[in-house]
C-alpha cells in the first residue's frame, strides 16, 4: 500500500495532536491488514512489509515532543543598551555686552563665536538695574524663556498680559504668530536671569501667542549626594518638569557640593550645552573643565558626568531635539524664508 505524510505545524494544539496520532497508527494498522491479505489471495511473499509500528510510534512521538519545545518557548528579542558619554567639543566666554536699553548681557547661543545649536537660538545671562532694561519689542516665531536667578522682572505686552517673576520663577511665553512685549526691572538693584530663545518647527510658528509662568515653589526639585537639580523642562532623577514644551526640550538648574559627582542622562537626539553660573568642575567624558561665565557645547552621546571641584558649583544643563528646518532671522524674527520675514514688518 501507499503510506500517508503528515506534516504537523508548529500551530498544532495538544488536543490536535493526540487526535493526529490515533488517526496515522489506526491507518497503520489497516494498510498492514490489507497488504498482508493482498499478498495471502495472490500466494506470493514478496511484498514490502511497512516499517514496524513500534519504530513509527517512536519517530512520531520525538517529532510531537519536538514541536512541543518549539511552540512553547517564547520570542525574545533582547536590546542592547549602553551608555556612551558626552563629551564637549567647545568652550566659549561669554563676555558683557549692552542690549535693549543700557542692560548687560553675556550672550553664549547667538554669539558671534556661538551661532545657534538648533533647536537654540539664543541664551543670555541679564544682570540689569534700573533705568535700564528691555522697552517695548516684538517677537515672532519662537519662544522665550526666562529664568529669574535675582531680583525681579517685570512684563507686559500689546494683549493685555502683565506680571512680575523673582527669584526662582519661570516665563515660558509663545511668541508664536508674534507679541509686543517689554522686560523691565522690578528692584532699584542688580536684577539677574538668564532668557533663552527656543526655535519653534514650522506648524508651530504662527500659533497664538501663550504663556506658561511658574512660581519657584512649583519647579519640581529634587536633592540627591550633594546635588540638586531643580527641573525646568524634561526630566531629572526620577521627576519631570510641570511645563509643556512644543520643541522636546531638557532644562536643569543643578548646583552641587565641592567633589560631589553627578550624571545625568540626556537623549542621543538632543544636541545641547552647559552654561556656568558659579563655581567650577569638570564636564564630560574628557573631564573638560568649566568655570562661570563659560559655556560648553555637548558631543554627541546619551549622559553626561559632572564633578564639582569648587563649590557651589552652580549651572544650566540645556538640551533640546534639533528641527532641522531652514531658519530665516531677522533680529527677533524667526521664520523659514525671507519671504515670511518680510510678512512679519
Amino acid at each position: 500500500g501507499r503510506w500517508m505524510l503528515l506534516h504537523v505545524s508548529r500551530r498544532t494544539t495538544a488536543c490536535d495532536l493526540r487526535a493526529t496520532f490515533l488517526v496515522y497508527i489506526t491507518t497503520l494498522l489497516l494498510l498492514c491488514t490489507i497488504s498482508h491479505t493482498q499478498a495471502l489471495l495472490l500466494n506470493t511473499t514478496h511484498y514490502s512489509s511497512p516499517p514496524p509500528i513500534r519504530q513509527l510510534a517512536e519517530q512520531f512521538t520525538t517529532t510531537l515532543q519536538m514541536e512541543a519545545a518549539a511552540s512553547s518557548t517564547p520570542t525574545t528579542t533582547t536590546l542592547p543598551t549602553s551608555t556612551t558619554e558626552r563629551s564637549i567639543t567647545s568652550v566659549l566666554l561669554c563676555r558683557a555686552q549692552t542690549d535693549g536699553d543700557g542692560a548687560k548681557v553675556k550672550r553664549s547661543i547667538g554669539s558671534r563665536g556661538l551661532h545657534r545649536i538648533d533647536p537654540f537660538l539664543m541664551l543670555d545671562e541679564f544682570c540689569v538695574t534700573p533705568p535700564a532694561g528691555f522697552p517695548p519689542h516684538p517677537h515672532r516665531g519662537f519662544e522665550t524663556v526666562t529664568y529669574m536667578l535675582e531680583g525681579a522682572f517685570q512684563h507686559q505686552d500689546n494683549k493685555g498680559h502683565k506680571g512680575t517673576i523673582g527669584p526662582g520663577d519661570l516665563q515660558w511665553m509663545t511668541a508664536g504668530r508674534g507679541i509686543v512685549h517689554s522686560e523691565m526691572p522690578a528692584t532699584s538693584g542688580e536684577n539677574r536671569g538668564l532668557q533663552l530663545w527656543i526655535n519653534l518647527a514650522a506648524e508651530h510658528k504662527m500659533t497664538e501667542p501663550q504663556y506658561q509662568e511658574l512660581i519657584s515653589k512649583d519647579i519640581p526639585e529634587v536633592s540627591k549626594d550633594g546635588t540638586k537639580v531643580r527641573v525646568i523642562a524634561g526630566s531629572s532623577c526620577g521627576i519631570s518638569a510641570a511645563v509643556r514644551t512644543r520643541t522636546p526640550t531638557m532644562y536643569l538648574d543643578i548646583t552641587m557640593d565641592k567633589d560631589a559627582v553627578f550624571t545625568q542622562e540626556v537623549p542621543a537626539e538632543y544636541a545641547g550645552f552647559v552654561y556656568l553660573l558659579s563655581g567650577s568642575g569638570t564636564f564630560g567624558s574628557e573631564e573638560k573643565a568649566g568655570a562661570v561665565s563659560e559655556c560648553l557645547v555637548l558631543g554627541a552621546g546619551n549622559s553626561l558626568t559632572i564633578k564639582a571641584t569648587q563649590a557651589p558649583l552652580r549651572f544650566v544643563l540645556i538640551a533640546g531635539k534639533p528641527i532641522n528646518e531652514p531658519i530665516a532671522q531677522h533680529g527677533p524674527f524667526v521664520m523659514n524664508t525671507q519671504q515670511e520675514i518680510a510678512e512679519a514688518f
